[in-house]
């Protein structure tokens, strides 16, 4: 029978019993920390004292990393999730906001995806069904559809609505992107696929990245703001072949008088820049404009 080996006792010092703490290894091999039954981090301070005296304590929570007095907390995350007891005044920070921005992104692709081409027209929510740019809307609504495009507006009344009107008894498709405001507005009812959102900046990407021109009827700040940004975007090659068409010589005449008089005169634009902007009183002449800058960019693409 072979020898039979017998260590003997205290030659070698036996392991440490391990509990439910499993030990992590980062990319060097070294041991960075450990993690719980719930799936918190904290680091070996022991061997971080050791290896990296200047090191400061650190404990991750998921991808943070919280260290000094931060890193003190009484519960894990998991814990905080499943209790229901918790404070709600979360739904009002920063980070749940970030989610909510992106779930209106996700909704607005979503529902817009598969709207043909298109022209987004801007306009007063204070025109009287009975104004003469009332009319003059729906008469734009249906020239677009007539011509193949959808029309997307703001989904308010007023101007919004005449067009948004003109578009749906023409037989086209009337979108209309709505915001929430302090008062109460609602899509109007010559909408057909209507989507509410609660940013300005969500709702602006919706009216660019669906649109192949922006027709621009007499309104207010929101329409001036609205027409500024897409001469904006177009200056600066963010997009390409988007015409902008002021409807209403009579109202924007003045405005276009001082951009050239004032704005160009001045060099603060150039030639190019001021060449964005088309005024117009014909309805067949705004089309146009919108159906030739489309065929330039079917043509590039």
């Amino acid at each position: 029978m072979p020898p039979v080996h017998i260590p003997q006792i205290g030659h070698s010092p036996q392991p440490a019993p391990v509990d439910s703490v499993t030990l992590l290894a980062d990319a060097n091999g070294r041991r960075a920390g450990a993690v719980g039954n719930l799936g918190e981090v904290t680091t070996d301070e022991t061997d971080e004292a050791t290896e990296y005296p200047e090191h400061p304590r650190e404990k991750h929570r998921g991808p943070v990393v919280l260290r000094r007095g931060r890193r003190v907390e009484d519960t894990t995350t998991d814990q905080r999730l499943l209790d229901s007891r918790g404070p709600s005044d979360w739904v009002h920070t920063d980070p749940w906001r970030v989610l909510r921005i992106q779930a209106e992104f996700v909704e607005g692709f979503g529902a817009l995806a598969e709207v043909p081409r298109a022209v987004t027209v801007f306009g007063s929510a204070r025109t009287p069904r009975d104004h003469p740019e009332y009319e003059l809307g729906r008469q734009i609504g249906a020239a677009l559809a007539d011509a193949g495009f959808a029309v997307i507006t703001g989904g308010g009344p007023g101007s919004m609505e005449a067009v948004n009107r003109g578009a749906s008894e023409a037989g086209g498709l009337s979108v209309g992107l709505g915001i929430e405001l302090p008062f109460e507005q609602g899509l109007n009812p010559w909408v057909d696929l209507g989507v509410n959102f609660r940013y300005f900046f969500t709702r602006k990407t919706m009216f660019i990245k669906y649109a192949q021109a922006f027709i621009c009827l007499p309104g207010g700040f929101g329409t001036l703001d609205e027409l500024f940004e897409a001469l904006t975007l177009v200056q600066t090659k963010k997009v390409t072949k988007f015409p902008v068409v002021l409807f209403g010589r009579s109202y924007w005449g003045g405005l276009y008088d001082w951009v050239k008089s004032t704005v160009f005169a001045e060099g603060k634009i150039g030639e190019k820049d001021l060449a964005l902007l088309h005024v117009t009183d014909d309805v067949e002449d705004a089309v146009h404009m919108v159906q030739e800058s489309y065929k330039a960019w079917e043509d590039t693409h």
